[in-house]
């Protein structure tokens, strides 16, 4: 009778434990689901916030939208490093995330450098349906620049919205001679691939080669760049030893680089130095960035250096 007792209460254990793990693992997978669905729902509301910000709407994945999209992005999205030297001043060394990008934005007017304003497009693109990969560009360095390439009609297009330069059109990869426009002072060569695949930019100023990047095809993940990107902030690089904000209008541009500030409207250039002191007053003037957040941001810089030394 004992043990008859003792095998009732081993199997009522076991039919016990067995209901409470598959109750368990019942609440745990219905958790799951609706942690990734609320997941999904704050990632699709940023996206919203983003295109609210380009004053678009959602739309076709077509040619069409994505000019509509880069132009947009260029206009009231800036290329600027006020951002990168204020995260420095926080001791952080890596892009904010999405949110922290479309906040600052918002109530900044800051953009970012490639890393932020390239990868946050190459995600908003690839939420809107795009056929999109993140792509590294070589300069003096190798991988020390990002672009995406969108493929529409079999046809592959750059789309590069942190290079401080006027690209409001998706640069064509397949073009069979150099392409070349003209912004202001500037001139830009697109051009043909290399027998790698490669698609090389050029920049130049007032006729002299100043500047460019090469393409390359292969999809990359945003973790391979996480050392480049780390590197960016070190006390010597680049843009933590100048100042550079470039943002477009619809018929000009502003461009401030360390002490001079350039102005395009219609055919007209007019360039200004800048008294040192009156640079955050400026920069609210002209970009919109509060002046208290500059005047943090570039406390620490001494001699402002030459971004294409």
């Amino acid at each position: 009778m004992e043990a008859a007792d003792k095998e009732d209460k081993r199997k009522f254990i076991i039919t016990y434990y067995g209901r409470l793990y598959d109750a368990f693992f019942i609440l745990h997978t219905m958790f799951l689901k609706h942690f990734s669905f609320m997941m999904m729902k704050e990632k699709e509301l940023l996206f919203e916030k983003y295109l609210s910000i380009l004053a678009l709407k959602k739309s076709n994945p077509n040619y069409d939208f994505l000019r509509k999209i880069v132009k947009a992005h260029l206009i009231k999205i800036p290329f600027e490093n006020i951002s990168k030297l204020l995260l420095k001043k926080h001791r952080i060394n890596y892009i904010p995330s999405l949110s922290e990008y479309l906040n600052g934005i918002e109530q900044y007017n800051f953009g970012g450098t490639c890393y932020a304003n390239n990868y946050y497009l190459n995600l908003l693109l690839k939420f809107l349906g795009y056929n999109i990969k993140l792509c590294g560009a070589d300069m003096k360095n190798p991988d020390v620049h990002l672009i995406s390439i969108v493929t529409i009609d079999n046809k592959e297009f750059i789309v590069d919205c942190g290079y401080a330069a006027p690209l409001f059109n998706p640069l064509p990869r397949d073009v069979k001679n150099d392409f070349t426009f003209s912004f202001g002072d500037e001139k830009y060569i697109i051009k043909m691939q290399d027998s790698k695949g490669h698609t090389k930019v050029e920049q130049y100023f007032n006729g002299k080669l100043q500047h460019w990047y090469s393409a390359k095809p292969e999809p990359r993940k945003i973790d391979e760049f996480r050392k480049i990107i780390k590197e960016s902030y070190e006390d010597d690089a680049t843009f933590m030893n100048a100042i550079r904000i470039t943002r477009f209008t619809e018929n000009g541009s502003l461009v401030l680089i360390n002490l001079y500030l350039t102005e395009i409207v219609d055919d007209n250039i007019t360039t200004t130095k800048i008294e040192r002191k009156d640079l955050p007053i400026i920069i609210e003037q002209k970009f919109g960035i509060p002046s208290q957040v500059v005047a943090k941001a570039t406390s620490h810089l001494q001699e402002l250096k030459d971004i294409y030394d």
